[in-house]
């Protein structure tokens, strides 16, 4: 799904930071906004409420200047990385890439009260670092913890903070004021904020965020072509996919309150006493 990747908040770099301050000062600045029909016009008043995107002339012009980006620079660059780099190599990146957003990824779980999604992503983090070769081999999975979709964002909607008007912010894409917030917490406590500066650290954070970017628009390259190829609107389709999918994720978080059993227990428990359960 293109919205996995478009409402995805694990950036890296310097460039995350500059990303956030852009993004902070264009919501102070926001001025187009859409007018909402009459109230004698009640089909589409609640379109407009449901829609929930009142500075949709802002979010359009915004969108426009990311298509231009995406259009000379990043899907060229993908559909390169995808053409000279073999699906083995491009799956172990994306494998280390996913790994290295597991420490914010586990204080997210933890601050959402989500045991169970926290002691996956611990595990993940311990058997993918370790038995997976920093990341390379996602073992973990095999194994019977799967990954989950978790950030800051998530955690303030489970704390009950709704999510406020759509937006497409600059570099950014699909959020809201909510997710927003979260990108730029999850920003502050990512590991790669606090180690250390110079050019050995310097060089590191960019080449993440760089394979992160080749990553990302990838996984996407066929989704969002056709997208943007049999969609009549492509800014209100990638609207309509990020929110949904949003809100399915956050249901998911909510409902999840079972352990997590792994792949190789036995699925018959045994009782103490050695006998078989009926």
């Amino acid at each position: 799904m293109p919205v996995n990747v478009l409402s995805s908040r694990r950036r890296f770099g310097s460039l995350r930071r500059w990303g956030l301050c852009a993004s902070g000062a264009v919501i102070v600045a926001l001025a187009g906004c859409a007018t909402p029909p009459p109230a004698s016009q009640p089909d589409a008043l609640a379109d407009f409420r449901e829609t929930n995107d009142p500075l949709e002339p802002t979010n359009r012009v915004f969108y426009a200047v990311n298509n231009g980006i995406d259009t000379v620079l990043l899907r060229p660059a993908a559909v390169a990385y995808r053409y000279v780099v073999p699906e083995t190599i491009r799956s172990h990146t994306h494998n280390v890439l996913t790994n290295l957003g597991m420490p914010v990824q586990l204080i997210d779980d933890m601050f959402a009260a989500k045991p169970r999604r926290a002691g996956d992503t611990l595990m993940r983090l311990l058997i993918n670092s370790t038995i997976g070769v920093a990341g390379v081999f996602d073992v973990a999975t095999d194994w019977g913890w799967p990954d989950h979709e978790s950030d800051a964002g998530m955690t303030l909607a489970l704390w009950g903070i709704s999510e406020g008007p759509y937006l497409f912010l600059p570099i950014l894409g699909p959020s809201n004021p909510r997710d927003a917030t979260g990108f730029g917490v999850d920003v502050a406590i990512s590991p790669s904020t606090w180690v250390g500066q110079g050019t050995v650290v310097n060089a590191i954070n960019y080449s993440r965020l760089g394979l992160g970017a080749l990553d990302a628009r990838s996984q996407v390259l066929d989704s969002l072509d056709k997208i943007k190829e049999q969609a009549l609107d492509p800014y209100a389709t990638i609207r309509s996919l990020y929110r949904q999918h949003r809100q399915s994720t956050i249901d998911d978080a909510q409902a999840d309150e079972q352990a997590t059993v792994p792949a190789w227990f036995p699925a018959t428990p045994i009782p103490p006493n050695g006998a078989a359960k009926p």
